[in-house]
């Protein structure tokens, strides 16, 4: 469906973190649900964003049990909570899992019902709950899109709820909130924003809007996410990444995404792995399995990446694309098998291979792919 989507307002750069009290008052917020994680809160970033709400004099709760994988028992927790403080604005604080987390429960507070009822593509008919994203990763970009990945504990699947009205009223990137993050997370999801970029460029409802930012999001993650994971206190390498998820966001965010991501999330879904690590392992496997629905598109991509591809065939180019995704991949530390993930086991690649093909994820990408397919393609990444 043609369309564009994206936060109304959204912050990026070092510093603009220091703003949050300020948008919170336009959104008319008088007490404040915050949503983060018990780890971000040891590690003092939380501290670092409330005391700017404090500074305002707004009243706040604070829900910190999200998990990495978010849960629909997360969501419903977190429901709970803000009705009994009777809360009416949502701050979100963290990366994807928590500002998944954040859309459900600022859908689910409107709209009613169980968040499993809006598994699937705008299934909502009330505008959510404001909801103000603090970013502090650079990978998922959920602090500004439409997309929200619950984990449905009782089947073991994530489902994707992809929704306008989910989309954060504000999104606030600042690269200062992201100099703590370890150098395997900043691996994990900056690869996550690789995947979003170049499923968003080979999509089948890629445009011209979501080419350009796609495009410039894959120049950026090759050029700086080396830098930010050898050294995360390099601002310009996380600024670099922080406006190249953003781009990947909003790439993906109207593009939509591909059979990558509908393999991962069944792994997440299962063994409860890191979404970014999934998404790492199988992006070359399934790129070139679309490799011959795309060559073009894959040229492109490895020019971006900084390959040379004059004077080559069009299929050689192609290659060059994979070829660079698996050695940045493999320059970070990321695993580079499916064997190496914990849990992962052969006879449970026909369920994952049943589940991927009910993802919604599964209907842009380039190439269609059967069972069979997912699952040689399982069984390669393996």
């Amino acid at each position: 469906m043609p369309g564009y989507f994206m936060p109304p307002v959204s912050l990026i750069g070092a510093g603009v973190v220091e703003e949050i009290g300020e948008q919170i008052r336009k959104q008319k917020g008088t007490k404040v649900l915050v949503v983060t994680d018990k780890i971000l809160i040891e590690l003092g970033i939380v501290e670092e964003v409330v005391k700017h709400i404090e500074a305002e004099g707004i009243e706040m709760v604070i829900f910190d049990d999200v998990q990495p994988n978010p849960t629909v028992k997360n969501v419903e927790d977190g429901l709970e909570l803000l009705n009994k403080e009777d809360c009416n604005l949502l701050v979100s604080i963290g990366g994807g899992s928590v500002h998944d987390c954040a859309k459900g429960i600022a859908l689910i507070v409107t709209n009613g019902g169980n968040i499993i009822d809006y598994q699937g593509v705008d299934q909502s008919t009330k505008p959510s709950m404001p909801l103000i994203a603090v970013n502090t990763t650079a990978g998922t970009a959920s602090e500004m899109t439409r997309f929200s990945i619950i984990t449905d504990e009782e089947r073991s699947i994530k489902m994707p709820i992809i929704d306008w009205r989910i989309t954060p009223n504000v999104a606030i990137n600042d690269p200062l909130l992201m100099l703590k993050k370890p150098a395997a997370l900043t691996a994990a999801t900056g690869m996550d924003a690789l995947t979003h970029a170049i499923e968003a460029y080979v999509s089948t409802n890629a445009n011209p809007v979501t080419d350009s930012v796609a495009i410039k999001a894959i120049e950026l993650i090759a050029n700086s996410l080396r830098k930010a994971v050898s050294n995360g206190d390099n601002i310009e390498a996380r600024e670099n990444m922080a406006y190249a998820e953003f781009l990947a966001g909003m790439a993906f965010n109207n593009a939509s995404i591909g059979l990558v991501h509908a393999m991962a999330h069944q792994l997440g879904g299962l063994y409860d792995l890191p979404h970014g690590v999934c998404n790492a392992v199988l992006l070359p496997y399934v790129e070139e399995f679309n490799l011959i629905a795309n060559q073009e598109r894959l040229v492109d991509i490895a020019d971006a990446m900084g390959e040379k591809t004059i004077g080559l065939s069009t299929r050689a180019a192609a290659d060059k694309a994979i070829e660079a995704i698996t050695k940045l991949s493999k320059d970070i530390g990321i695993p580079q098998r499916l064997s190496q993930l914990e849990g992962v086991k052969k006879e449970d690649f026909e369920i994952l291979a049943e589940n991927a093909l009910k993802d919604a994820c599964i209907f842009t990408n380039p190439r269609r792919a059967t069972k069979e397919d997912i699952i040689a393609l399982f069984e390669i990444a393996y």
